[in-house]
């Protein structure tokens, strides 16, 4: 496992916290899996204390399960986390795009369709990370261009649960031509000002998107599905 780098900019729990919580969205922490407080301090030498915090902030976030005289194990996500993850990112996006239509001004739509242009290029050398950081960048952009400031705020409370799930949906070099197509479809109708267009393209992208994140999910085993079970 990766040794992660402490930059000291927060308090040391906020950065264990990080730490662990992007361990257990990208996988690697299974599902069910124990996390003992003496090897992760042993590991990112730090004492106990951090550990025990960031454990308690991830409880909220029910990405962990303290089970007591047992410990604390990792939940990671259900495939009903993952169908919810579409949800809310399809309800907030379509909102931000048919806003992005009235607010976008000509600089806005340059910087889009040279972003798209990125994303092109990355396309067609098969660079997946690229790939994925031009990808979000291109829905960031989008989020921008509405002026809300609530919208935008909304987008970074799950911005990393959105981010997992895009991993996944961009693992297949023959997915990277479709899901170009489907980003530049969102970006002419943008263009055009055409805010049913826009969200209708925004809408089966997303779609597309969650189809291809749950075969890729499947595929790598790394759900197991709603019930699995953890220690009792």
């Amino acid at each position: 496992m990766q040794q992660e780098d402490m930059n000291g900019t927060r308090s040391l729990a906020e950065e264990v916290t990080e730490i662990l919580r992007n361990r257990i969205l990208q996988g690697e922490y299974t599902m069910g899996e124990k996390l003992t407080e003496n090897k992760i301090a042993a590991e990112l030498k730090v004492s106990r204390t951090p550990i025990r915090d960031a454990f308690r902030q991830l409880e909220k976030e029910q990405l962990v399960e303290y089970i007591p005289n047992k410990g604390c194990f990792a939940r990671g996500f259900s495939r009903e986390d993952m169908n919810d993850i579409y949800a809310v990112r399809g309800a907030v996006e379509a909102l931000a795009i048919r806003k992005a239509c009235d607010h976008a001004d000509e600089q806005d739509i340059r910087q889009l369709g040279r972003q798209l242009e990125k994303m092109h290029f990355y396309t067609k050398q098969n660079s997946y990370e690229k790939l994925l950081r031009a990808n979000e960048e291109f829905h960031l952009m989008i989020y921008r261009m509405t002026e809300s400031r609530f919208i935008v705020q909304i987008m970074k409370t799950y911005q990393d649960y959105v981010h997992l799930a895009r991993r996944e949906s961009l693992k297949k070099e023959e997915d990277l031509p479709e899901i170009y197509q489907e980003h530049e479809a969102i970006y002419r109708a943008i263009e055009a000002r055409d805010k049913d267009a826009a969200a209708k393209a925004g809408e089966h992208h997303l779609e597309q998107s969650a189809k291809r994140a749950m075969k890729r999910w499947v595929e790598g085993k790394i759900i197991c599905g709603d019930s699995c079970d953890l220690p009792r």
